[in-house]
């Protein structure tokens, strides 16, 4: 297990992990229960998205990526704010790195818990919705439930452009909210689980455009929760304010955009584009 002891005097620092800006709802979680926490931001944008790509390509991309991207910014702890990347490669991430990594992974344990009619819907994208790693959750946190799997890659689109101003329109999230509604089970179905980082982003569309509330569930309390606890392990103390932030990309591609994404966590980042020979 990793240990703070001998922690230099350098301002303590977490790099949240991503294909794209979907891992700003983790780092708003983050950032309001541990406001003195560094964020440094590593967008492996040259390879978004990661939904759509297999998993033999994937792997050893993102251990090789996040590695580069640690030494960069020398943090103390690694947060894998992408549940494709986590449910991939969080251990041999683990097996590669000496800081503690933390993952996202669906809240569907939390969602079992809350549900009353016992129908859940599980808004991932494709890889996530059909990966081994999500089947062995549900069969180990939501047993007795009945678990509507929902594809909806199109809501990281619509959530990186909410970001840049673009507005959402209710026919934008139609087709998803059909497949959550009009399927077998879907008028029994209370309780929606958002297993993908960008998708809280759109809590607020989402909500207003279903047919009846539903209680929508993302990771990013537990998430923050867990990188508090790595921090009092790791016996970090912590200022009330954060240091100045590095954005590292893996394309000098849309920089600038980003760099407005993420500029409510730091008034000014340094961005830094990291060669990957694959």
């Amino acid at each position: 297990m990793p240990k703070g002891s001998g922690h230099s005097n350098k301002a303590p620092s977490a790099l949240i992990f991503d294909s794209g800006v979907g891992a700003i709802s983790i780092a708003r979680e983050i950032r309001r229960q541990i406001p003195g926490l560094t964020l440094h931001f590593g967008i492996d944008n040259a390879f978004y998205p990661y939904g759509n790509k297999s998993e033999e390509v994937l792997r050893p991309r993102i251990v090789e990526v996040a590695s580069h991207m640690m030494a960069a910014c020398n943090a103390d702890i690694l947060v894998v704010g992408c549940n494709t990347a986590s449910t991939l490669a969080l251990p041999s991430l683990r097996d590669v790195l000496a800081q503690p990594v933390v993952g996202v992974v669906p809240a569907i344990k939390p969602a079992a818990a809350a549900s009353r009619s016992g129908t859940i819907a599980l808004i991932a994208t494709e890889g996530t919705v059909n990966r081994h790693y999500t089947r062995e959750l549900i069969e180990e946190f939501a047993p007795s439930n009945r678990v509507i799997n929902v594809p909806a890659p199109e809501l990281v689109a619509l959530a990186e452009a909410k970001l840049r101003g673009e507005p959402i329109a209710a026919a934008d999230l139609a087709p998803v909210i059909e497949r959550i509604f009009a399927g077998p089970d879907g008028d029994t179905v209370d309780t929606a689980v958002l297993a993908c980082t960008h998708f809280p982003l759109l809590r607020d569309e989402l909500a207003a455009a279903a047919p009846r509330p539903l209680t929508w569930l993302d990771s990013g309390d537990a998430i923050a929760r867990r990188v508090r606890w790595w921090l009092e392990e790791l016996n970090i103390p912590l200022p009330e304010t954060p240091a100045p932030s590095l954005l590292l990309t893996t394309s000098a591609d849309n920089q600038s955009a980003m760099l407005r994404a993420f500029a409510e966590f730091a008034p000014e980042y340094r961005a830094t584009a990291i060669p990957v020979r694959l």
